[in-house]
């Protein structure tokens, strides 16, 4: 080991700063942010400084520095323009004792400053010892992704906790359980949720069933995640997080396995997938489901594609979860129509082309569609349809039928985000034909508008796809 890695209290010292510029500025920001007093020396401040300017933590003086300036400071920083007055402070500093570190130059740092995840009062701090400062960088991206910003008021929570835990826990066993259930249950969760009152009431029973010396069941919990439209790529780090603790998977068709491999390895998978005229479960049965395995006291992860509230029925299922007094979360996705059209170069909204997008479902609840086609063909509005591959001919004559101009452009995207994504482009008139002959299949999104033009120009960074105009 090169470093010793500590956690340095600066609250109410000093340190000081050597440099006006934007290396000096951050130095300085992260001491003030630890609580510590800066004494700043330059001739002047550089625009970095600004947002800092002001502060009565800051002392600024011209330079240039002297022993005295380091008097009563823990800890200095070299980070002028200037190498010679760089390695002056190195020296000075060494002289009266003080801890000194001059950026780029490892030959001259007593310390070094390690890349830091900020979670206060949690911190991750990782370092290559100057190594290799590219992949310590790459790393702190890794655990910011890693470590939710909510760790922090998690910790908080649980700091204020401990000594309820302690005196209502004595034994050393069950409560090193019980900060194992609080850390990964719904209690934690609550947190991360922002539901600070769900937790405290959560925590309060459960440290009375502690108290009278209950063994409590386990506490299930359900979480509706939008898988997004089907890259990997597209899932949020909160998604992640759950599907790494969840104990049982129900996941739709849409779901692939390059997202299913994300879950717990050891989570069972259990397939409810839909199709027209062809459900694996009713969508009651999936309800009850979830109720009956959250009761068990599985966390229990509901993968939908999309986004669970964009006609994937997330609301039925919630509505039955509320009624049996399930706890759940709802974790938004990235929904078909931003994700396709996206990756498709088709915008949804333009200035020129579309100022409103309306979503509507071309699977209706008894098979027919009921759509208020008035509302639908506006000027300057683009219309997504979900689930309508297989009714593309009569969304298209309905259009026309009701005042759509034939040549209003269109366009289908099938698996679009994932591999193999072909986009066929037309208008009302002779886009059914052409998928019919290209024999798109589901899933496929349908996009309606003037928007859709605007494919030719930006398109450059989407899969493969079949452009006929």
């Amino acid at each position: 080991m090169d470093h010793l890695p500590i956690f340095l209290n600066l609250k109410g010292r000093r340190a000081l700063v050597l440099g006006g510029g934007l290396a000096a500025a951050r130095k300085t920001e992260l001491l003030l942010r630890a609580g510590c007093g800066v004494t700043v020396i330059a001739p002047e401040l550089m625009e970095d400084f600004a947002r800092l300017e002001g502060q009565k933590e800051i002392d600024h003086r011209p330079g240039p520095v002297t022993t005295e300036d380091l008097a009563g400071c823990s800890i200095a920083y070299g980070a002028a323009e200037d190498a010679a007055a760089n390695e002056r402070l190195h020296a000075l500093a060494t002289e009266a004792g003080v801890l000194v570190n001059v950026v780029d130059r490892p030959d001259l740092c007593d310390f070094i400053m390690p890349a830091i995840v900020d979670r206060t009062p949690v911190l991750a701090a990782v370092s290559s010892g100057g190594a290799a400062p590219l992949l310590t960088r790459h790393l702190k991206a890794r655990l910011e992704s890693a470590i939710p910003a909510a760790y922090g008021r998690l910790a908080r929570f649980a700091g204020a906790q401990r000594d309820r835990v302690y005196k209502a826990i004595p034994d050393a066993g069950k409560r090193l359980r019980f900060w194992e259930a609080f850390l990964t249950g719904p209690v934690a969760e609550y947190l991360f949720s922002g539901q600070d009152r769900a937790a405290e009431s959560l925590l309060d029973k459960m440290l009375t069933e502690a108290a009278e010396g209950a063994d409590s069941p386990p506490v299930g919990e359900v979480y509706l995640v939008g898988a997004g439209p089907g890259d990997p790529d597209l899932l949020t780090f909160r998604a992640l997080r759950l599907m790494q603790q969840t104990d049982v998977v129900l996941y739709d068709r849409l779901v692939g396995e390059g997202i299913l491999n994300l879950v717990r390895r050891d989570a069972t998978r259990i397939y409810v997938g839909k199709m027209k005229e062809d459900h694996t479960l009713p969508q009651e049965d999936i309800s009850k489901l979830l109720v009956r395995l959250a009761k068990e006291g599985k966390r229990v992860l509901r993968l939908k594609a999309g986004d669970p509230f964009m006609f994937g029925r997330g609301g039925e299922e919630i509505e039955e979860l509320a009624r049996e007094g399930i706890a759940f979360q709802v974790i938004p996705g990235i929904t078909a129509a931003s994700g396709c059209a996206s990756y498709a170069g088709i915008p949804l909204t333009h200035r020129d082309h579309a100022q409103s997008c309306v979503f509507v479902t071309g699977h209706g609840k008894d098979g027919k569609l009921g759509l208020n086609w008035q509302t639908l063909i506006q000027p300057n509005q683009t219309v997504v349809v979900y689930m309508g591959l297989s009714s593309l001919s009569e969304i298209a004559a309905a259009f026309i039928e009701h005042g759509a101009d034939p040549a209003t452009p269109a366009a289908v995207i099938e698996k679009g985000t994932r591999e193999g994504q072909r986009v066929i482009t037309g208008d009302l008139q002779n886009l059914p034909g052409k998928v019919a002959e290209a024999g798109l299949q589901s899933p496929a999104l349908i996009i309606i508008g003037g928007v859709v033009t605007l494919r030719d120009n930006l398109s450059w960074f989407a899969g493969e796809s079949i452009d006929q105009a």
